[in-house]
């Protein structure tokens, strides 16, 4: 567990390199950490060290292992960043300081710590590339090791790093860290498929190995003759991109022939192209499985030949093919191309490479709500891309299933904003078209056009989404204006009182000062909106003694409407609740609020797919909670899949519902031909948590396959 190993290490690599440094940031870090432990009861110190030897498998700086030695130091010790600075300097300490975890604040939510640790992140990346890949050699260590560790915070931990992690490591091309992300949270989320395809791939892996390396001995002699020098290896291919294969495509493992791809590293560009010929003319090319991702790098940097073949055993082979330089970058990826400014690695400005992290960063200085944040960088995230071209031969790449609009708002926001139709190839095609490899797009526009709020539903790019949503609230504050001081007008003349006098913008910005309100616009609309009521608004405009006798304004506080609602509404009064049918949310979802015009505070669980819809303005958004105690019952719909129905299995589904307390209001049974059974029960339940221990008991009884929630 000494530092010994990781200097030999860099002193084999650089023998100029600073190891002192090393090891007094591992003399601090062992000091400082003595006596702790993880949770397997190991000595904590193993965490940092591991840390710091996949940085250093990364390839980076001496100032890079300095900092993952003391990553934690700030967060998990009696030591503070000033000491750190004061030891290492500020380049260690500006490093330490972006992977100070913020684990312990106080966010409202899981979603909203996530958001905000991200937000951390951006900021930090954005000033030195290298805090993010230390940031994700910690998480690979934790994922390493999260053995120890209670069910439900290894799901967690396993769900948040294929979301985000697997997809940043990806996004910086560095492959084999996404591919043992994957894996690993593969095995943590689906533990006993991960074992089974584990064992299946093992066993098949071993039945093709002859066939994979005839090939490559083929190919090895055919590229000789040509005077083509190459290295040919064989590749396997990870879990996980196996099981995404399987489940997205619902293929059988059986039918999963590529768990094995070759890989062909060549001395130059011409060299790849001509080995691309000599495979082709031995084996047959399968129709649409050739990328040319040389001439068309995807945004990672990333660059190589891919196709697949009918190998010499009747079975398909992918092959990738690529220069010396490129598998470099394939496997150090972003890290390949750092450049170093007064001791930072600071982002070249010129380098398309890391267009993607100006963009986050555009995104979390614009995007205040934690959810349209996440679910924005989720998406600019995307791991699959399309490449498509202008009628000026510019090539541009969009996420997969992207339309013309997401094209529209990529060439500039005023086309998106008066785009009304597109050509594809010469063709017309409808706005819910998705682009294709090597489509010629032409965008057509009108002047009187807009966009529409459905366009929403269409649109896979954060840019286009962003300027979609903030046309939509400045058309809809521009009407809430004008609503909000219509009925000010009204209130006011109903207490006798001059709306021309008390509503001037200098008398409103006079009065206004302090409440929180920018312009006098932010405070009509306000009422445009209904978030404030023309009494409480009149009372913030008028003194005390012109007030009607109610017309105080009330102390923010929780308020339940009716004393039977499970909901309660912070700051607001007089709001109308109702559940939005969608989704159909229960006490213990996490839920949002969104104010809808004379309809009340609509309520969506966090995770409905019409919430990014909503959020196009943050300001409709309202503070909502469930009570603690809940009060009434809320109906919600389950889907029993049975795999043979058997006299019986009904009244032992009925009786497990019953045992947890649970009214059955609705029941709709349906057998298939093939004796399937497919049954939905619409249940009364009072929680989350009464559904779930009723699913929970359904899914133990004998021939049941699959429960689930219906939503809607």
């Amino acid at each position: 567990m000494g530092i010994e190993p990781i200097i030999e290490r860099v002193r084999a690599a650089s023998p100029d390199a600073d190891v002192a440094l090393l090891q007094r940031a591992y003399d601090f870090a062992a000091r400082v950490h003595r006596g702790q432990e993880r949770v397997s009861g190991e000595p904590y110190l193993s965490h940092p060290i591991a840390v710091a030897e996949i940085v250093l498998n990364l390839k980076m700086d001496v100032a890079s292992i300095a900092a993952a030695l003391l990553h934690d130091v700030v967060e998990d010790t009696h030591a503070s960043l000033d000491e750190v600075k004061q030891a290492f300097g500020n380049e260690i300490g500006d490093l330490v300081d972006g992977l100070t975890k913020i684990s312990k604040l106080p966010f409202g939510s899981r979603l909203e710590h996530q958001a905000e640790s991200l937000r951390k992140m951006v900021l930090a990346m954005s000033k030195d590339i290298r805090v993010i890949l230390i940031k994700l050699a910690d998480r690979l260590h934790n994922m390493r090791t999260l053995e120890p560790l209670r069910e439900e915070k290894r799901r967690l931990i396993a769900r948040e790093t294929l979301d985000i992690y697997a997809p940043i490591a990806h996004r910086l091309g560095i492959y084999w860290m996404k591919a043992e992300f994957e894996d690993l949270a593969l095995r943590h989320l689906e533990r006993e498929v991960y074992q089974d395809l584990a064992a299946r791939i093992a066993k098949k892996r071993r039945e093709r190995e002859k066939d994979i390396n005839e090939a490559i001995g083929i190919l090895q002699q055919k590229l000789a003759e040509v005077g083509i020098r190459a290295r040919i290896i064989g590749r396997p291919k990870h879990f996980y991109s196996i099981y995404k294969k399987m489940r997205d495509q619902h293929k059988e493992f059986d039918e999963i022939y590529d768990l094995t791809a070759v890989r062909v590293i060549t001395e130059s560009v011409k060299d790849c192209y001509g080995s691309l010929g000599v495979i082709h003319s031995l084996w047959k090319p399968i129709p649409g499985r050739f990328k040319d991702f040389i001439a068309m790098p995807k945004s990672n940097m990333y660059q190589s030949l891919h196709t697949t073949v009918i190998g010499p055993v009747g079975e398909p082979v992918e092959i990738q093919i690529r220069t010396h330089e490129m598998h470099k970058t394939a496997e150090e990826g972003i890290a390949a191309h750092w450049v170093y400014k007064e001791g930072k690695a600071a982002l070249d400005q010129a380098d398309k490479g890391f267009a993607w992290i100006r963009q986050l960063l555009e995104w979390q200085r614009d995007l205040k709500d934690s959810r349209e944040f996440l679910e924005t960088v989720k998406v600019d995230l995307f791991p699959e891309e399309v490449y498509v071209f202008t009628p000026n031969g510019d090539v541009k790449n969009f996420p997969k299933g992207a339309c013309p609009i997401d094209f529209a708002f990529g060439v500039h926001t005023d086309i998106g904003l008066r785009c009304t139709g597109a050509r594809a190839n010469g063709r017309l095609v409808p706005l819910r078209y998705e682009l294709q490899h090597g489509d010629i797009i032409e965008i057509l526009t009108d002047s009187k056009h807009h966009p529409s709020r459905d366009w929403l539903k269409l649109v896979k790019t954060s840019r286009a989404r962003g300027r979609i949503k903030q046309w939509i609230k400045n058309e809809e504050k521009v009407r809430s204006v004008s609503l909000g001081k219509d009925l000010l007008e009204k209130e006011l003349r109903r207490l006798g009182k001059s709306p021309s006098q008390i509503l001037k913008p200098e008398a409103v910005t006079k009065l206004l000062t302090g409440c929180g309100y920018a312009t006098p616009d932010d405070f009509f609309a306000t009422v445009g909106f209904g978030k404030l009521s023309p009494r409480q608004a009149i009372s913030k405009l008028l003194p005390a003694e012109e007030l009607p006798h109610d017309g105080e304004v009330k102390p923010e506080r929780k308020v339940r409407q009716h004393p039977d609602e499970d909901v309660a509404l912070v700051g607001a009064h007089d709001f109308l609740i109702r559940f939005a049918q969608c989704c159909s949310p229960l006490p213990g979802d996490e839920i949002v609020g969104f104010i809808t015009r004379g309809r009340g505070v609509s309520v969506h669980a966090a995770d409905c797919s019409n919430v990014d819809q909503l959020l196009y303005d943050p300001d409709r958004k309202i503070k909502i909670s469930w009570d603690s105690a809940p009060k009434t019952s809320h109906q919600v719909k389950i889907r029993v899949m049975i795999g043979r129905d058997r006299p019986g299995i009904l009244a032992a589904i009925s009786s497990a519902i019953s045992a947890t307390k649970i009214n059955i209001a609705q029941a709709d049974i349906r057998v298939t031909e093939d004796r399937k059974g497919l049954n939905t029960f619409t249940l009364e339940v009072s929680d989350l948590k009464q559904l779930q221990s009723a699913m929970g008991a359904i899914r133990q009884i004998d021939g049941v396959m699959g429960v689930e929630r219906i939503r809607g």
